[in-house]
């Protein structure tokens, strides 16, 4: 993700444990989001991730997903950017006043640490969308694929994680479509 700001590397890695193609995730289970949480560096000491920290993380990465998914023409799930944002009410963050980066978000001093990491992916993705740059974060067009992308397009009008790929696949199927609706047409 070249140029792509931290928040945006830390919401499309997190967006990105979920695999549409290969039907795999990596944070399925309470303890694989301790891991992933850990391995970001948001989570430290001896405090784990719980069953209802678990399931609010599933829903925050559901409704933000959704949310990058919307500039490809579906209409983006309600039920799911709802979830998403009762989850952000559960992980509430506040503006520093001092310290190193006075006026920065920074997770709610009173919540746990799991929730303090989750409430750093709320900061991540708040920035990006009160920049403007959650517009670069993007889901594939191709459905089989769904993998978030930073779009690096002059316009920001790119639609596929991979033109090679993914673009490939889109434009082969439209191409063939056209052909069988041309031989369709009597002649």
């Amino acid at each position: 993700m070249r140029d792509a700001p931290a928040s945006a590397q830390l919401i499309q890695a997190f967006a990105n444990t979920v695999d549409v193609e290969c039907a795999t995730d990596e944070i399925d289970t309470a303890r694989k989001l301790d891991a992933w949480l850990r391995a970001q560096g948001l989570l430290r000491g001896g405090e784990r991730v719980g069953a209802a920290e678990h399931t609010l993380g599933l829903r925050l990465r559901s409704g933000i997903r959704e949310a990058l998914g919307a500039h490809v023409g579906d209409r983006p799930d309600p039920a799911l950017q709802q979830e998403a944002t009762e989850a952000l009410l559960e992980l509430p963050v506040v503006v520093t006043a001092g310290g190193d980066t006075p006026g920065a978000l920074a997770p709610a001093p009173e919540l746990t640490a799991p929730r303090k990491a989750l409430a750093a992916l709320a900061v991540a993705w708040s920035e990006l969308a009160v920049t403007g740059e959650a517009a670069r974060l993007k889901r594939c067009s191709e459905h089989a694929c769904a993998w978030v992308f930073w779009d690096t397009s002059k316009n920001r009008s790119g639609r596929w994680c991979s033109m090679r790929v993914c673009g490939n696949r889109a434009k082969a199927r439209r191409y063939a479509a056209r052909q069988a609706a041309g031989a369709a047409q009597p002649g």
